[in-house]
């Protein structure tokens, strides 16, 4: 399985892109903005390509299977030059990640936030969990930006 992340947005407090799964578009992210140098909490991850795993250990993975019946692990994406526990989870603002791929049904440039995060997250993860779970490799392509603000 392959995912792509197309960025189209960049501010200074935030980044918005495109997620599609295998060339099909399932719904938009927000990460945090591009630095130059990596702020903890506050820093997007590079562009580049990563594997993706389940890990099942941790809080968040700990409220997540106790919110979803589905919950198997958080995806996790792995071997991020200098960051550490990047997944791919619930929130609508910059506020809601710490360098993480946040996803949402909508996106609003008004509003600098995505929004239906949950609704966007059901989605997605049945899908990759799956595929996951079934021993296929899952990769995810995060490519920067066409519009910068």
């Amino acid at each position: 399985m392959k995912i792509l992340v197309q960025r189209f947005h960049s501010t200074k407090n935030y980044t918005a892109g495109l997620m599609y799964i295998d060339g099909e578009f399932v719904c938009f992210t927000l990460e945090d903005e591009k630095r130059d140098v990596k702020v903890y909490a506050e820093t997007r991850i590079p562009s580049g390509i990563y594997t993706l795993s389940l890990q099942t250990s941790g809080s968040l993975h700990t409220r997540y299977k106790a919110k979803f019946s589905f919950h198997k692990g958080m995806l996790l994406l792995n071997s991020v030059p200098n960051f550490s526990g990047i997944m791919i989870h619930i929130g609508n603002t910059d506020k809601d990640t710490a360098g993480c791929l946040l996803v949402g049904h909508t996106f609003c440039l008004g509003c600098s936030k995505i929004t239906d995060s949950q609704k966007a997250y059901e989605k997605i993860y049945p899908r990759i969990s799956a595929a996951l779970l079934n021993g296929e490799a899952v990769n995810v392509h995060v490519v920067d930006e066409m519009i910068t603000s």
